[in-house]
């Protein structure tokens, strides 16, 4: 078994100890300190014999411990093992230098990607095009700015003068998705909607919307500290 099979069955063990509503109520109980079987099955008004039967599967994941109290040896306290709970976390992605992100006409959605990537992470990033426009969407200039991002309403560029081998690229847009090949090839594709198209200010927010929450979650995987 690969390492990257053996971590995919290792989550799915986690997940289905965790896709029972009583063991998922029980590691909520954990999550903020220790507790006795009988505590847990006063908390949760579930039946002692109830308890042991769930405590027993989510030991078995690894999820939960079990410790003698110091002061009452006949005494046992559950702990939660976050560790475990963390190898949930979004799989991180090696050997990347820096995060480009690409479209079409490199004037909007990758604009704001890039822009949102420095402001975010601080991480190394550039935005492209498969066919550059002259200058940025005026739309695009205009929700930067309303939202703090550092955007040069001039700098657009294509994508074979900017991707380099150990780049990340992001596609945000289906058609660079699908013209490119080769080298230059998308590792990820974002299906966020053309602004553009719509040229309103509500589809230029939309379309930040958008960006911001695929780059936090994109973050974590790719930088130690995720977002900023």
């Amino acid at each position: 078994m690969n390492a990257e099979l053996a971590s995919l069955t290792e989550r799915a063990r986690i997940h289905a100890a965790l896709g029972d509503p009583a063991r998922l109520a029980i590691v909520d109980a954990l999550t903020l300190g220790d507790a006795s079987p009988g505590e847990i099955a006063h908390t949760l008004e579930m039946p002692t014999n109830l308890v042991a039967h769930h405590v027993k599967v989510l030991t078995d994941a690894g999820l939960v411990v079990k410790g003698r109290s110091e002061g009452d040896r006949r005494r046992t306290y559950l702990r939660l093992r976050p560790e475990t709970l963390a190898a949930l976390a979004t799989p991180r992605l090696s050997g990347i230098g820096r995060v480009v992100f690409v479209c079409t006409h490199n004037s909007a959605r990758s604009q704001l990607a890039a822009a949102l990537w420095k402001q975010r992470t601080n991480g190394a990033v550039a935005s492209a095009g498969t066919k550059p426009a002259v200058r940025v969407h005026p739309r695009a200039v205009a929700v930067a700015h309303r939202h703090h991002l550092d955007l040069d309403p001039t700098g657009t560029a294509h994508v074979t003068d900017v991707v380099r081998g150990d780049d990340l690229v992001i596609a945000v847009c289906d058609n660079a998705h699908e013209e490119l090949a080769g080298p230059v090839r998308p590792r990820l594709h974002w299906s966020v909607p053309d602004p553009v198209r719509v040229d309103t200010d509500e589809a230029f927010e939309a379309a930040y919307a958008d960006l911001a929450d695929r780059v936090d979650r994109l973050a974590p995987a790719v930088l130690p500290g995720g977002p900023r």
